[in-house]
């Protein structure tokens, strides 16, 4: 809350949690819409965000053995139509390359020139061109596992787009393996996903569910589909990973065949997983509140920002000068393996210039004045309290328990997202407050709410389609870590021999 008593962000998450997030990016200055239709710019705040999910990840990859490549951003029509439930699932998402070049045209404006003898589809993912590499890399057992991952963008082409979270082309990274058997397959796939919940959990501070998906919302093509399942603060659920058993189904119809230690010629078994720009999505609808985003520490664009206070050219020499040796010996202090990351910023705006940190979700604000180099002290404000809490701190003992503050930080937004997680997350077994746990305004218990409803389903695809059709609910995954326990199915009655997370879901 400002001065005023207001929220910074307005609308706030009560009021309109769409709008509240759209008006948080922009308030932050993480990305804004491009005049491409459905594309985003991610600007430098956001991007630098990025980049160090992209570092915590790629560094869990390396220590499995992955290894990065690229490949084409374009892929022939051919290659799609190889595997019929691939090109199914993607065909209404692909973006079409039918020329090579432009020529004028009567009236001087450009037009398409050069048709293409065979369309080429901008890469909506990759296993088909991937696959085609594969099946020149493999000949024998011995050249397994190959395990390769490729940071890249991809271009799905959406019609309702929301920054972040679906948008026409982001930001990806996807890892396809090639193993010998199915088991060693089997455990990259659930190998993956666990990377994906340790980087949710343990870097963006987000508490997730791991699970199995159901048939009708398997990635094309899969034989299992494996992911991990976070809840927002309207809670409504959010995929923030994907890890995906294939079998040999893209193995046929790229022919990736090896010979094996018998001689004999095997299809290979395959796997692939990815996680994007949508995690950045993730983040600021887990931590964020009325006044803008709360980066975790670890992820962070920046871990601190130091905000010289003076009213004169003397006061502002010793100021600064303090300020630059404190960012000086702070940047020499390293938080999870990394140097800390520090702003001076010394802008002419007054009381804006601390608004402005707090939207951007800055870990700790410093401020130091004429009194505090006076003291030899420094007053200090984090971003997961509210603002108006400020704390006096002698400079050295700050420089001592830096690392310690942040970790706290770190840890409070867990344990308050897996609060929220937990208090909004309901086993039913009525079909009544089931319907009514989905439609608020219906409901007349306290405890009945919106969020993930632990329910029996008796596996059946007429009963998951019944429920997202009367209530926009789908079910988000099968708990890896389920219990056996018999029940009656929340649609139809029938036997049912473990719950499943139904949700709302963007």
């Amino acid at each position: 809350m400002n001065k005023k008593g207001q929220a910074a962000i307005s609308p706030t998450r009560e009021e309109d949690f769409p709008e509240w997030y759209q008006e948080v990016i922009k308030a932050s200055d993480l990305a804004e819409r491009s005049s491409v239709r459905g594309c985003m710019v991610i600007k430098p705040w956001g991007y630098a965000l990025w980049e160090n999910i992209v570092q915590a990840l790629d560094s869990m990859f390396k220590e499995t053995g992955v290894r990065n490549a690229y490949f084409p951003l374009f892929i022939p029509l051919s290659f799609l139509e190889k595997e019929a439930q691939h090109v199914e699932g993607f065909a209404k998402e692909c973006a079409v390359v039918t020329h090579h070049r432009l020529e004028k045209g009567p009236d001087g404006n450009l037009l398409p020139g050069g048709p293409l003898q065979e369309p080429l589809i901008v890469r909506p993912t990759s296993e088909t061109i991937i696959g085609d590499s594969f099946s020149r890399w493999v000949s024998s057992y011995r050249d397994l596992p190959l395990l390769i991952n490729q940071w890249s963008n991809v271009v799905r082409w959406e019609l309702r787009t929301r920054l972040f979270l679906r948008t026409s082309e982001f930001l990806w990274q996807e890892g396809h393996t090639v193993h010998a058997m199915p088991g060693e397959a089997l455990e990259r796939t659930r190998l993956m996903l666990d990377i994906y919940a340790r980087l949710a959990q343990n870097y963006l501070a987000i508490p997730v569910i791991k699970g199995k998906k159901t048939p009708s919302e398997r990635f094309p093509g899969a034989v299992d589909t494996l992911s991990i399942e976070a809840m927002m603060q309207d809670r409504k659920a959010l995929q923030t990973g994907t890890s995906h058993f294939l079998g040999q189904n893209f193995a046929r119809a790229s022919q990736i065949k090896f010979q094996s230690a018998e001689e004999k010629e095997e299809y290979a078994w395959t796997t692939s997983w990815g996680a994007s720009t949508r995690l950045i999505g993730g983040v600021i609808m887990t931590h964020g509140d009325d006044d803008g985003i709360i980066l975790p520490p670890k992820v962070a664009s920046a871990h601190l920002a130091l905000l010289p206070i003076y009213r004169s050219a003397e006061e502002k020499a010793s100021v600064m000068e303090y300020s630059e040796r404190l960012s000086r010996e702070l940047k020499e202090i390293r938080y999870d393996s990394k140097p800390l990351k520090v702003e001076i910023d010394n802008r002419d705006i007054g009381g804006a210039r601390g608004w402005e940190w707090i939207k951007k979700g800055i870990p700790i604000r410093v401020e130091i004045g004429p009194r505090d180099i006076a003291q030899q002290a420094i007053v200090v404000a984090r971003r997961d309290k509210p603002q108006k809490e400020k704390l006096s701190m002698k400079r050295d003992h700050f420089v001592r328990e830096v690392a310690n503050i942040l970790d706290e930080i770190q840890h409070r937004l867990f344990e308050r997202a897996a609060g929220f997680q937990q208090s909004n997350s309901v086993s039913i077994d009525g079909r009544d407050d089931f319907y009514r746990f989905f439609t608020p305004k219906d409901v007349e218990k306290p405890e009945i709410h919106g969020g993930f409803a632990m329910s029996h389903w008796c596996g059946s695809d007429k009963c998951e389609s019944k429920i997202k059709d009367d209530l926009g609910v789908t079910i988000r995954c099968i708990p890896l870590d389920n219990e056996k326990e018999t029940g009656s199915c929340i649609c139809c009655g029938k036997s049912s021999r473990e719950r499943v997370v139904f949700a709302k879901a963007y």
